[in-house]
């Protein structure tokens, strides 16, 4: 999934992983999108941010 970095908050996004691209100070996702998974998911321990990627 290719995903572009924004200088703008995903609306109600989230996110204190201060390693990944995507991650705004304040723990803000700057990515354009975000993709939640596994599809099968049964609990919040088995999601997993699809969106994430390496500082």
């Amino acid at each position: 999934m290719s995903v572009e970095k924004t200088n703008s908050h995903l609306p109600g996004v989230k996110c204190s992983v201060n390693t990944c691209y995507y991650h705004a100070e304040g723990n803000y996702c700057n990515a354009e999108k975000i993709q939640i998974k596994p599809m099968n998911a049964q609990s919040v321990q088995e999601t997993d941010c699809g969106t994430f990627e390496k500082k």
